[in-house]
């Protein structure tokens, strides 16, 4: 992964996902060779530079309100992956009740990765991602998949409410206790 930093370099190495040397050297210089141009063409489908600040102010400020995800694993004993979020708690799931891992064979779910948001989590050794806000108000999938994949007995959540607000996104805890302060 490359930071461009345009609109005129250079290009610098941001995360190596196992190129070897020379292609990143190649890769480098190919993209240090056009970036006006890639920056360019980025500007037609990211944000304004205008825009991009208080973009990320408002994310930070999500990430303050709400649990978001600080360390995933997948724990071969239990056969769950478990994530910490940011309070503190502990979430298990089993992967085969989850679209994407439900193949997956336990030696590919040793590596995961977090989003920097960490709301999201990434196994890349089959190509799957989980939006924790959604695992955690009970979707394991698309809702065509939900429908072809019922969970386990007593394994499914229904209500956001259960794990409090996650990456500032659910509001029915916080709407219950306004409610009742009145």
């Amino acid at each position: 992964m490359f930071q461009s930093n345009c609109p005129v370099g250079p290009v610098v190495l941001r995360k190596n996902y196992g190129f070897a040397r020379r292609d990143i050297a190649e890769i480098r210089r190919t993209l240090d060779d056009n970036v006006p141009a890639l920056c360019s063409e980025w500007r037609g489908f990211m944000v304004p530079d205008d825009e991009f600040e208080p973009a990320v102010a408002r994310a930070a400020q999500r990430r303050q309100l709400g649990s978001r995800a600080v360390a995933a694993r997948y724990d071969r004993r239990i056969g769950r992956v478990v994530i910490r979020l940011s309070s503190g708690l502990e979430v298990a799931f089993a992967p085969h009740d989850a679209q994407g891992l439900e193949n997956a064979k336990p030696a590919q779910l040793d590596e995961i990765e977090i989003s920097p948001s960490g709301c999201g989590i990434h196994f890349p050794k089959v190509d799957a991602d989980i939006y924790l806000p959604s695992l955690l108000e009970g979707f394991r999938g698309s809702r065509q998949w939900m429908a072809a994949h019922p969970p386990a007995a007593g394994t499914q959540s229904t209500s956001g409410e259960k794990v409090g607000d996650t990456c500032g996104r659910s509001k029915r805890a916080e709407n219950r206790r306004k409610t009742a302060a009145r």
